[in-house]
């Protein structure tokens, strides 16, 4: 993948998807910073790029992120920074822009007629400038496929993280998020900012009954229960926890549920019936329900995409 710094370039959006997906074992990516020209590049908040790769950089990589820059409806990206995107992305490139990096993906034209999200800050000026974009204010990041757009800084890890369990699982994913002490799953459909009128002095509100959900997803698990961990009420619960995570509570927990039968099934021999219990789903054809639902895949192609051993992927192993 490529992370492609511009003029007036922020330190955050560059450094975000350059961390996440750096080379290391762990990861199956190999990372290259570039800009439009080899050398010396000018960012904001006093800092600048000295990049060794110049748009040549995106000849062959599977995966472009745009940071954010300052000043992004002033003046066009260069030309040839826009039909380097186009041509990546005609022969299968990701491209994903942080915050107002959107601006440079929306100047390709890869965005006409599709949904995305910038700084809220910008997002009423991205929509002005670029009409044929369907702008989202509200949200934390978009996934139209081949192009994906997020809001801020913070909510660039959570696109990265996306990306990651789209493509590497979730077990990578998870130790990423565990390497960069973030959370490791946000709804893209979460609002920006949460309202002023929740109380939250110490970061998010439900994080500890969350971390309890996680410990009990083999229990049967109620709203009311949920409710009374966090020490609310059931409907103060729902609405403030919807505000938290772009979720219900229990849409929530079988997201959770699913998500960590991915978990199993990237590491562990457990067969369908025994990770459905595991997980608090019940039977295997709840399991294989709920992953066509949320994946669109069944647990055994899941486990023949993504699992450590590929000889736990065949059919029968998984019952």
């Amino acid at each position: 993948m490529a992370v492609v710094v511009l003029e007036g370039a922020k330190p955050l959006d560059v450094g975000i998807p350059a961390q996440v997906f750096a080379t290391r074992a762990s990861m199956p990516y190999s990372v290259e910073v570039c800009g439009v020209n080899p050398g010396l590049i000018s960012g904001s908040d006093g800092l600048s790029y000295h990049v060794e790769h110049g748009l040549d950089a995106l000849d062959d990589v599977d995966l472009i992120f745009l940071p954010g820059y300052q000043r992004p409806n002033v003046e066009p990206p260069p030309e040839a920074l826009l039909e380097a995107l186009r041509v990546a992305h005609a022969r299968g490139a990701r491209i994903a822009a942080i915050s107002t990096g959107a601006f440079a993906l929306a100047a390709t034209g890869l965005l006409n007629g599709r949904r995305a999200t910038t700084h809220w800050h910008y997002s009423r000026i991205l929509a002005e400038q670029f009409p044929e974009v369907r702008v989202d204010e509200r949200v934390l990041f978009v996934d139209e496929g081949s192009v994906l757009t997020s809001a801020g800084a913070a909510s660039g890890i959570d696109l990265c993280l996306h990306i990651l369990r789209q493509e590497a699982g979730m077990a990578a994913a998870n130790h990423a998020a565990r390497r960069l002490v973030a959370a490791p799953y946000r709804s893209g459909g979460q609002a920006q900012y949460v309202p002023q009128s929740v109380p939250e002095p110490h970061g998010e509100r439900f994080t500890r009954t969350r971390e309890w959900v996680l410990g009990r997803l083999s229990e049967p698990l109620s709203i009311e229960a949920l409710a009374e961990n966090a020490v609310v009420s059931p409907r103060t619960f729902a609405r403030r926890f919807r505000d938290e995570t772009g979720y219900t509570p229990m849409q929530w927990v079988m997201r959770a549920r699913v998500d960590r039968a991915r978990e199993l099934l990237e590491e562990s021999d457990l067969g369908v019936d025994e990770i459905s219990a595991e997980v608090g789903l019940g039977t295997a054809t709840n399991l294989r329900r709920y992953f066509r639902r949320v994946l669109g895949t069944t647990p055994s192609e899941y486990r023949r995409a993504f699992s450590r051993d590929s000889e736990r992927t065949s059919d029968d192993h998984l019952g």
